[in-house]
């Protein structure tokens, strides 16, 4: 049965919108965790535009579950990221102009950074995924790195509108989710999935966790965030 971390970015964004104090990102990691997740997801972006390093540094010390950090593969980030000692750091790519992370990192691309990077994170005994398009070759690349975990990038499977266009990402996920599964990495998937279409991945046993945060945060505005936790818990573990 998979696990469900839920990202609190958003929260955040609601408060960096007036510069006050609330909501609090670790306020809602507490309803998160009271609701039955299983981990905490922040990206601490290089521009803090939604979570700061206090948040993170915060939630190190509060939370009872684990919690992941997102980042970038920057000298910046894995200073932080060893003085916070997260579970996980999930290696993200990252540009100031854009809205949300648009795509996977490239591994081949950006190898022997990439390389450095995740073994000084693992010298700290931080778990390292890295997130990833569903393709074969970057799948392959995860393992030549030695990451713990890779995140497939499910945006473009959850952006697309016709059936033949769904059937198509989906197939890229399924042969890349058994392609790490048979590697023997970790495998997280997310980005963009709501409670309707992350219904068909449900059924790949190999995925271990979803990290999903603007669906249930859009939610939350509706009926709460307890509430809206615990109905995404039930569809991710629901036998």
């Amino acid at each position: 049965m998979a696990r469900l971390s839920v990202n609190i970015d958003h929260i955040a964004t609601i408060r960096e919108a007036r510069k006050g104090n609330e909501p609090d990102p670790v306020a809602a990691a507490f309803l998160a965790e009271l609701a039955g997740c299983d981990g905490i997801i922040v990206h601490l972006r290089e521009d803090r535009r939604h979570i700061q390093e206090r948040d993170v540094e915060i939630l190190r010390k509060t939370i009872k579950t684990k919690l992941n950090m997102e980042m970038a593969a920057t000298g910046e980030m894995v200073k932080i990221a060893g003085k916070i000692n997260p579970d996980m750091c999930t290696l993200v790519p990252e540009k100031r102009q854009e809205l949300t992370t648009e795509g996977g990192l490239d591994l081949l691309g950006n190898f022997a950074y990439l390389k450095a990077t995740v073994s000084k994170l693992q010298k700290e005994k931080i778990l390292v995924s890295l997130f990833i398009d569903p393709d074969p070759e970057q799948i392959n690349a995860a393992k030549e790195l030695k990451a713990d975990f890779v995140e497939i990038h499910t945006g473009t499977y959850s952006n697309v509108k016709t059936k033949k266009e769904i059937e198509r990402e989906l197939k890229k996920i399924v042969e890349s989710v058994t392609l790490a599964s048979q590697l023997g990495l970790g495998i997280n998937a997310g980005h963009g999935l709501n409670y309707r279409n992350i219904q068909p991945l449900l059924n790949l046993s190999e995925i271990d966790e979803f990290s999903i945060g603007h669906s249930i945060i859009a939610r939350a505005v509706l009926v709460g965030f307890e509430r809206a936790v615990k109905d995404m818990i039930d569809l991710v573990k629901t036998p």
